[in-house]
């Protein structure tokens, strides 16, 4: 309890400190407003903060986690994989779906729900993978008493050295900040449920990429921010621009009242 629960809880509160201070910030959505703002930088150390606490405990907790009893479980070992088909290609495939089911029946808010989704994972993906190749963190299966192996492009040589950060938790993460925000527009109350649920099932597939073997904890703390900050950052850009190039072809169909935004909506705490 004391290994996970002391920078485990704390990670986990600077995230939800850090998602509950841009939700605040972002009341003017549907402004044409700067992308970024100051407010972003403190945001983006709030989650900095929360990989350094996770960080000097990424080889006991690999170690806690690669217990033969442990890895033995077999409820552990069959959710540790579904939940990380579940992270990717999961993600992807889920908010594929969605936009086709939107597509079909011609509900634009549907269509937007999915292809901002897709939008962020594919996005967030890209920012990942360019770390990973640049960061060059070998994986905790080639050597799990070294969790602090970095060197630099060293990620294009091999698989084993693209650990920072988890490609699998950034998906997940980029997927759930995308719907929750969404959801903000056309089912307010829904949203903190859908959060909740969403949020909760990202942490689990970060969690299951330890348990793999495959990421240390800090990858995956650094995955949580870069999914969550993009997912949030796609939707700002989509709404506050709503004629931009992707929207105006790729969502058809009978045009919906404007949602505009709501300060106590953007209050909402999640």
């Amino acid at each position: 309890m004391d290994l996970f629960g002391k920078p485990i809880t704390v990670a986990l509160l600077a995230m939800a400190f850090a998602v509950n201070l841009h939700a605040q910030v972002e009341d003017t959505i549907n402004k044409k407003t700067p992308l970024f703002v100051g407010k972003d930088a403190l945001i983006l150390g709030v989650f900095a903060i929360g990989t350094a606490v996770v960080g000097p405990f990424d080889k006991e907790v690999a170690s806690r986690l690669q217990n033969p009893r442990t890895q033995e479980n077999r409820f552990l070992k069959n959710a540790a994989t579904g939940f990380r088909l579940l992270g990717d290609p999961g993600s992807v495939l889920t908010g594929t779906a969605i936009y086709l089911v939107g597509r079909a029946d011609g509900q634009r808010r549907v269509q937007s729900l999915g292809l901002h989704s897709v939008e962020s994972i594919l996005l967030a993906g890209a920012i990942g993978g360019g770390l990973k190749v640049l960061a060059g963190r070998q994986r905790p299966f080639a050597d799990i008493n070294t969790p602090y192996n970095f060197q630099l492009w060293r990620g294009f040589q091999d698989y084993k050295y693209q650990s920072f950060p988890s490609g699998h938790t950034i998906a997940a993460f980029a997927f759930a900040s995308t719907l929750t925000r969404e959801t903000q527009f056309w089912a307010p109350h829904a949203a903190f449920y859908v959060g909740t649920v969403f949020y909760g099932g990202a942490s689990l597939i970060g969690l299951s990429r330890i348990y793999n073997n495959a990421h240390w904890a800090s990858d995956v703390m650094a995955g949580a921010a870069i999914g969550t900050l993009v997912g949030l950052k796609v939707v700002k850009y989509t709404h506050s621009n709503p004629g931009n190039r992707i929207d105006r072809e790729l969502i058809k169909g009978k045009k919906s009242s404007v949602i505009q935004a709501n300060p106590v909506l953007f209050s909402f705490q999640f």
